[in-house]
């Protein structure tokens, strides 16, 4: 069976970003003449919260400070995120960032292949473009069939929102397409739309539980056809699937 499109997360996932968004995060701190230092523990921990502003978010309210502090330190939280936002891309630019081993030749086999190449994030389009066009070159973006990103959708991962925006500017079902995510709230988002999920963990999420994912590879780069892999497990899966409904309906 002949998967229609790749859905990729991409903190994580495409690229380990995640120490350079914590730097970034420092840097804006710093720039706002916050007393905040976010240690990678720290970080890690806040990382179960997905998004920029809704981590830093989450980082005031649990804060011992008063309540007149706590909503002025939240009016803030845009100016910072775009702060940091600025920093980030310029650690990319300064190719600090690459693609995870194995992301580019899967890229490459799935045009070959005339798979279509999407993105489902919670990350800023400004993160994704810098991104992408260092690593992957001018006009990287234009590879991407769809790009869901940001504040596109109200809920973040884990609610499926922003799969069902992909694949409804897709316009692909979701048992045709297949979901690369790196965390458990990518997984739960991905499984939440009904997507056939590979998780590949990154260092920040290797110890969060993939029980419910559908494939979990080390590296996307541990495998000479990374697309052909995930495709027999892709259409084992399907089979499965087809038969355990033909056996339902024929027990009625």
């Amino acid at each position: 069976m002949k998967i229609k499109a790749l859905i990729f997360d991409v903190d994580g996932t495409l690229a380990d970003t995640e120490e350079a968004h914590r730097r970034a995060f420092n840097q804006a701190f710093e720039q706002q003449r916050l007393e905040w230092h976010w240690s990678p523990d720290e970080y890690a921990r806040l990382l179960k919260v997905t998004g920029g502003k809704e981590r830093i978010g989450a980082y005031v309210d649990s804060l011992t400070v008063g309540a007149v502090e706590r909503h002025a330190l939240k009016a803030r939280i845009s100016a910072i995120h775009e702060i940091k936002t600025e920093n980030f891309t310029q650690l990319v630019r300064e190719g600090l960032v690459p693609l995870r081993e194995g992301v580019a030749r899967l890229i490459e086999e799935a045009e070959r292949a005339g798979v279509r190449l999407s993105i489902a994030t919670t990350t800023t389009l400004g993160n994704i473009e810098a991104l992408l066009s260092v690593n992957l070159g001018r006009g990287a973006l234009d590879r991407f069939s769809v790009i869901g990103a940001g504040d596109q959708v109200r809920r973040k991962k884990p609610a499926p929102d922003i799969f069902e925006y992909v694949l409804k500017e897709l316009q692909e079902r979701a048992a045709d397409c297949v979901a690369i995510e790196d965390s458990a709230n990518g997984l739960a988002a991905a499984k939440g739309a009904g997507l056939f999920t590979v998780v590949t963990p990154s260092r920040w999420t290797s110890g969060e539980d993939f029980r419910g994912a559908d494939l979990v590879v080390t590296s996307l780069g541990s495998s000479a056809h990374p697309l052909r892999d995930i495709e027999n497990h892709f259409s084992l899966a399907r089979e499965r699937e087809r038969r355990a409904g033909s056996t339902a309906v024929g027990e009625k």
